[in-house]
């Protein structure tokens, strides 16, 4: 049996995993229906929680603790790996300050209050004193971070979303990527050209039934709302905790096509979190392991399944059946041309496949000159679009299609962009093995039956939480690291077949 040290460290964990899932659903609750006036208060609330768990996590005893059970070889697997887990949190918490996290904390809060109404506007300079604020809280944190983790800046802020990352490798796939998409690009673009123009239903298409669409296909994936809510926010999110899942979408009420591939998207990220192994709930192996395996669960769901013409083909009565369509822009075909139409656009969260990459791109290189000090945040509109007209031969009008569309930077989220496109390549090849794995998976998702590909993926990612490495959770899953070739693959076999 483990020793006391382990079992202090297990109850002192949970204590501050409690209140990190209070956190969440306080941010849940500023970001759909907080009155504007508490922002205030909420921040300082916020900032206290933080403050509470930091100091907790930091306390002189726990070094002592995590010391004590390294000694103690009655550790199951399981246990080792909640030890190591727990480590590295210690680590990353006691090389800041309780005043550089509160100052942190109260930083995102203001600048996150200033986007809501500086994104619709497009007002870059309202939100520019917030952000150089933020900023510098960052890069105190990255290079405190830094010094104690022995890695760069950049790879210091990674580290919390991708666990064990590095920049060196992201630049390495991100390079082969970017040598293969333009040209890709053009040869998809030319394809696509001599089919059948896709056109988008028109009509009125009521917030209640575009709801009711999308709770209708969250049921078919598994989504218990016994365990959590659809709601709606600025910038769509899956939120709160294993037990307590909170999405959001927004809706546009002459479009729901966007808007339902958003909630299927949060939606599979909601069904990994349900996923996660209850045995380890409370403790950091039994958390999500990782951000791009985070991402690959909500991109395995939108892009690789629910835009794919097994899936279309079933969902089409259904959508025809919820807004009384009629007529050729309600046929399977036009709808599977319309969700794989392959267009440059100024917004990540509406990109297809081919182009999503590219903003992705953009944005990690954005972040890491200003971490890095390359760059500073009033450069940051002139760089965002000289790059998209670099990477994506577009000019954005505003901020508002530029710099300020992702509420990332503007709440604290630096590091987190490269993980999108780890999680679509991982996405990729997760599905792929799935299938290879079991052969019913296509035919059943064709059926409107998700069960076989959610019990493979329950199997092999969900239920594996932070017990393994995201390295070793994808090897053994699929049997190779993370291999470019299977996304480029995917990506001809879409687009060019």
């Amino acid at each position: 049996m483990p020793g006391d040290a382990y079992h202090a460290l297990e109850r002192r964990f949970r204590r501050l995993l409690t209140l990190r899932d209070a956190q969440a659903i306080l941010h849940w609750d500023l970001a759909t229906m907080m009155p504007p006036g508490a922002a205030r208060a909420r921040a300082e609330q916020m900032a206290e929680l933080e403050a509470i768990r930091h100091s907790l996590l930091t306390a002189p005893e726990i070094g002592d603790l995590i010391a004590a059970a390294r000694q103690d070889g009655e550790l199951t697997l399981g246990q080792a790996a909640n030890l190591r887990e727990m480590t590295r949190l210690w680590r990353r918490a006691t090389a800041l300050s309780e005043d550089l996290v509160v100052a942190l904390s109260k930083a995102n809060s203001a600048c996150e209050t200033v986007w809501r109404t500086a994104r619709p506007a497009g007002d870059f300079t309202a939100i520019l004193p917030r952000l150089e604020e933020v900023l510098a809280r960052v890069r105190e944190t990255a290079a405190a971070l830094s010094e104690a983790l022995g890695v760069s800046r950049y790879d210091a802020l990674l580290d919390e979303y991708e666990p064990g990352g590095r920049s060196e490798d992201i630049d390495r796939l991100f390079a082969d990527l970017e040598d293969f998409l333009p040209r890709f690009l053009r040869e998809v673009v030319e394809h696509q050209s001599g089919q059948p123009a896709a056109t988008r239903p028109n009509g009125r298409f009521p917030i209640d039934k575009q709801r009711l669409l999308g709770v209708r296909f969250m049921e078919m994936l598994g989504f218990d709302f016994a365990h959590g809510r659809l709601d709606v926010s600025l910038h769509p999110f899956c939120g709160g905790s294993s037990d307590d899942v909170r999405i959001t979408t927004r809706y546009d009420e002459s479009d729901f096509t966007s808007s339902l591939m958003g909630v299927l998207h949060e939606t599979g990220h909601a069904l990994y979190e349900r996923g996660l192994p209850e045995d380890w709930r409370g403790q950091p192996a039994g958390e999500a392991r990782s951000l791009s395996l985070h991402e690959s669960q909500s991109l395995l769901v939108e892009m690789q399944v629910c835009r794919s013409p097994a899936f279309l083909t079933m969902a089409t009565p259904i959508m025809v059946e919820t807004f009384d369509g009629s007529g050729s822009d309600w046929t399977a075909e036009n709808l599977i041309r319309l969700y794989t139409r392959v267009k440059p656009g100024f917004i990540r969260v509406d990109a297809d496949e081919v182009t999503y990459p590219l903003h992705v791109i953009l944005r990690y290189r954005l972040e890491k000159a200003m971490i890095e000090g390359d760059m500073e945040a009033r450069d940051l509109p002139a760089a965002w679009d000289e790059g998209m007209r670099r990477l994506l031969g577009l000019a954005p009008p505003s901020p508002r299609e530029g710099c300020l569309q992702d509420l990332h930077w503007y709440d604290g989220a630096w590091g987190y962009f490269p993980t999108y496109t780890l999680g679509a390549m991982t996405a990729a090849q997760l599905f792929d093995a799935a299938r290879n794995a079991d052969a019913a998976i296509e035919d059943s998702v064709a059926r409107g039956d998700f069960a076989p590909l959610m019990a493979w993926l329950r199997d092999n990612v969900h239920e594996q939480g932070s017990l393994k490495t995201t390295q070793d959770i994808l090897v053994e899953a699929t049997g190779r690291s993370l291999d470019p070739e299977v996304f480029k693959r995917h990506l001809r076999t879409r687009y060019l077949s």
